[in-house]
């Protein structure tokens, strides 16, 4: 009889209790499988595969030097585990909890029948400072930090070898059925790539990161790049929580001269590890935020977008005539990535000035990301759309994030060659251009680049008046009470009176960066 342990988006020995704990019941099968029908989904791709994929490799090798490698199946989870049961027999399954999308909360539906009905015992064991069936947020912190504060997980020093269970290969993306899916920029996965990047991010690649983190440019580099890694589990938020709190305290006991980064960054980064959890649980609390909007008079109002809407077409693929917007597509087509500031922009710009509806373009984004973490993306791309109620709506405009964020024109020349020659005064104002500069420029507008879609300032103005019409429906205070209650930050606001305020306010128009009380960077 087997314990075994089932591997998810938890790529890593280190800080993995549900190993530790298997092992010391018995012979330990570590086991992970790759499913056909989840990456079948329309918010995964190859370039997410290719991640994890990364990450099954360090997990195999961690696994193998401990004595016995990782076994990798392909195919049903609960058909696998039943075969598995029949030939060997399972003792105990373990794993930790998992908040995905819709489909995976199925399937954990269906492993938990079929566990019950063979008598196996499932344990699924937090992994971060979600708390499942959570009656209140009224406490939330408190839990999330105690768990925080308990000592990391210690791998097991050895796993005896198990005879006769071929270990299996890792699949590629075509095994699974996944379209090909370029990404030549793409960040490598795996525990190793993501211990060098802790390493170097309180080395000194941080230390202007409270700076840099709304730049594309700049923040590539300072951003800790971790995100791809939390989502895979092949680092635990726990492990980089504790390591960022032990480094500030180092560095708060040497002189500022000394210090190979500011405690300012570190002080941002822990709290961006707070708010990722923050987010998690909402999707946890409400799985059917992946659906429907939170607050139910914006859901009441949705309008289905249409796959081969010409508008959402130009938005996925960077050709909507806004340069800076335009480019921040290409690029994260290429690299899987974009800084937080911008992923916030070209999802309200998606939502506010072309009216697209938050799902079509929230799958776009999804299977765009390299680091998709459900629980995470789908209230960020809710809150960027003026889905709850309780959040300031932020109307970016496109043009003016061009000059705040890429002064020198830099990224956007780099991801918008055709505008490489347009003079800095008018590179994110192309439409200003006469045909004197355009001939002169090599850039043609309608030709060599798209004309803009829309009116910036006509299309903000009028998402503006839907919002603040919206707003003043009866019942939508009481609904904002509603979704404050079950998901509003009770750090940020100690009663639902400013949920409240917030709700009933017009929408506004960009005047500068959020403050911390209206909107949140998780630039991990």
């Amino acid at each position: 009889m087997l314990q075994v342990v089932w591997f998810k988006r938890d790529l890593r020995i280190a800080d993995h209790a549900p190993l530790a704990e298997a092992a010391r019941q018995g012979p330990v099968l570590p086991l992970y499988i790759a499913e056909p029908g989840y990456w079948a989904l329309p918010d995964t791709s190859a370039r997410q595969w290719s991640v994890f994929r990364d990450g099954l490799l360090d997990l195999h090798k961690a696994l193998a030097r401990l004595g016995q490698p990782l076994v990798i199946r392909q195919g049903e989870v609960v058909e696998l585990l039943r075969r598995l049961n029949a030939r060997h027999g399972i003792a105990h399954l373990w794993s930790h909890e998992e908040t995905g999308n819709g489909w995976t909360f199925a399937r954990d539906r269906a492993v938990g029948a079929f566990c019950r009905e063979a008598g196996i015992p499932w344990t699924e064991l937090p992994q971060f400072g979600v708390v499942r069936r959570l009656k209140s947020r009224d406490h939330w912190s408190k839990a999330f930090e105690a768990f925080m504060r308990q000592p990391c997980a210690v791998p097991p020093r050895r796993l005896p070898a198990l005879e006769g269970i071929d270990p299996g290969p890792v699949p590629e993306a075509a095994d699974l059925g996944l379209a090909d899916d370029p990404c030549p920029g793409r960040q490598p996965g795996g525990r190793q790539s993501a211990l060098v990047l802790l390493d170097s991010f309180f080395a000194g690649r941080g230390r202007r990161y409270t700076v840099e983190m709304s730049s594309p440019l700049a923040g590539e580099r300072s951003c800790s790049r971790l995100s791809v890694h939390l989502a895979t589990g092949s680092i635990s938020l726990r492990e980089t929580l504790q390591r960022a709190l032990g480094e500030r305290a180092a560095l708060a006991r040497l002189p500022r001269e000394l210090r190979p980064i500011e405690l300012r960054s570190v002080d941002s980064l822990i709290a961006r590890l707070h708010w990722h959890c923050h987010f998690i649980q909402k999707l946890e609390s409400q799985p059917e935020l992946e659906f429907r909007s939170q607050h139910r008079l914006h859901e009441a109002g949705r309008r289905p977008t249409a796959p081969d809407h010409p508008h959402l077409l130009a938005w996925a693929e960077g050709r909507t005539g806004f340069p800076f917007l335009d480019a921040c597509m290409r690029a994260l087509a290429a690299t899987g990535w974009l800084n937080f500031r911008m992923r916030a922009m070209v999802q309200a710009f998606a939502s506010y000035h072309l009216a697209l509806d938050w799902a079509s373009t929230g799958l776009h984004l999804a299977r765009s990301f390299t680091d998709y973490e459900p629980g995470i993306h789908w209230p960020q791309v809710q809150m960027q759309s003026g889905q709850t109620g309780i959040n300031t709506p932020r109307i970016y405009n496109p043009v003016k994030q061009g000059l705040d964020q890429d002064p020198d024109g830099l990224f956007t020349r780099k991801w918008v060659p055709e505008l490489a020659h347009v003079p800095l005064a008018l590179l994110q104002e192309p439409w200003r251009m006469d045909a004197v500069q355009q001939a002169a420029s090599g850039c043609r507008l309608g030709q060599d680049y798209p004309v803009r879609i829309v009116d910036h300032e006509i299309a903000a103005r009028e998402a503006r008046a839907r919002l603040t019409e919206l707003r003043r429906m009866e019942g939508y205070g009481g609904e904002a009470r509603r979704v404050y209650q079950r998901h509003g930050s009770r750090k940020r606001h100690p009663s639902d009176a400013r949920a409240m305020e917030v709700a009933s306010r017009p929408a506004k128009p960009e005047a500068g960066p959020a403050r911390p009380s209206d909107q949140f960077d998780l630039d991990l």
